[in-house]
């Protein structure tokens, strides 16, 4: 390119033409093609070898929200049923800091020693700003992360519990296809994800702290009742006598509570997670409860309870999403939430004007 500054007018100063810009895109990298989506006879094939990242395909697709990817999970899930069932499921629970991940992490190991497979199923609660979420419970279990018999699978709640924990429990049966027998499912740890994590576990453990300040705080009727075992955690040092006061504390407390269903008699027991004191302990006495209601016929009752219960639990979730993402009803929801912000309707007709014309199946317009 001809510059006027080259010029032999313009003595003494020369532009040079410069240099060609380089592209942006690296020429030598590959591009990367999609992958395609695995058949569901090829995911299962895969989950029965035990295959560990066929099993993450399978899941992820089962937390997919994809239309496509739901289909493939849902049969994916059918044919993996007849091979589930054999696993002990096990929930834990408590507060934001009682130590849950850290106990996992050595209970974990503990039971690994006996042979056999281990899953962690962990909830991790999402911001309601961003639904953003760190799902960094394997940065806290350092050695499970690295075990090859451990399977450790974090996921957000994303704000709805209920389909985090739907899509928990049918992550349960494709572990349990892949030979995993005992599973754990970890909480948020923040109020209703017990309840949810509950209807599909066998034993419930409830985590506690000793020498936090005020010990009736962990003396709540709901969580208590659901409760087959009560672990105080961090009793070591000079916390072991806060710990054994806590302990009797607990147990007082569920003596004023009725007999649980299955018959059993939650035990408190103290621990230390970080220390690795007293895990042989809590596992005997989960072994013990595993015993007891298999003998009393209330281990199978309860997994048929829970069947029924997620069978219903889903026609709801499908109900309100049929709801919901019908057009017709999107446009009276809007014309009728203007109408209760005016003033000019109650909230309790306009919720019967817009149910009434939802099933009455009408598309015209209101």
């Amino acid at each position: 390119m001809d510059h006027i500054e080259n010029d032999s007018e313009y003595t003494g100063l020369t532009v040079n033409s410069g240099v060609t810009q380089p592209p942006v895109v690296n020429p030598y990298m590959k591009q990367r093609r999609r992958r395609t989506l695995p058949s569901a006879s090829e995911l299962v094939e895969g989950i029965l070898k035990g295959d560990m990242t066929t099993l993450s395909r399978a899941v992820t697709l089962v937390e997919s929200l994809s239309p496509d990817h739901q289909a493939v999970a849902q049969e994916v899930i059918e044919k993996c049923l007849p091979y589930s069932g054999n696993s002990r499921r096990i929930g834990i629970t408590g507060v934001p800091g009682a130590g849950k991940s850290t106990s996992i992490d050595v209970f974990g190991l503990h039971v690994l020693r006996d042979g056999g497979k281990l899953a962690v199923l962990a909830i991790d609660p999402s911001s309601e700003r961003t639904k953003g979420s760190i799902l960094g419970d394997k940065t806290r279990m350092e050695k499970l992360a690295v075990h090859p018999d451990a399977f450790i699978r974090p996921s957000p709640s994303a704000g709805s519990l209920g389909g985090v924990a739907r899509k928990t429990r049918e992550t349960i049966v494709l572990c349990e296809a892949a030979g995993y027998d005992n599973i754990f499912v970890e909480t948020v740890g923040v109020g209703q994800s017990e309840t949810a994590v509950h209807s599909m576990v066998d034993f419930f453990l409830l985590i506690q702290l000793a020498g936090t300040g005020d010990e009736l705080q962990g003396i709540k009727r709901g969580i208590m009742e659901m409760a087959d075992g009560i672990v105080i955690n961090k009793a070591d040092g000079d916390n072991i006598d806060r710990a054994t006061l806590a302990q009797a504390q607990f147990r007082s407390a569920l003596h004023l509570f009725p007999p649980t269903t299955s018959g059993w008699i939650p035990e408190v027991l103290c621990y230390s997670g970080y220390y690795e004191l007293g895990i042989p302990e809590v596992w005997e006495m989960i072994d013990r409860y595993f015993k007891f209601v298999k003998e009393n016929g209330y281990f199978e009752r309860k997994r048929q309870q829970q069947a029924r219960y997620w069978m219903f639990e889903t026609i709801d979730e499908q109900l309100k999403a049929h709801f919901y993402n019908n057009p017709d009803v999107e446009a009276m929801l809007r014309d009728r939430e203007q109408r209760v912000l005016s003033n000019t309707q109650s909230s309790f007709t306009a919720a019967r004007d817009v149910l009434d014309f939802y099933f009455s199946g009408k598309n015209s317009k209101f």
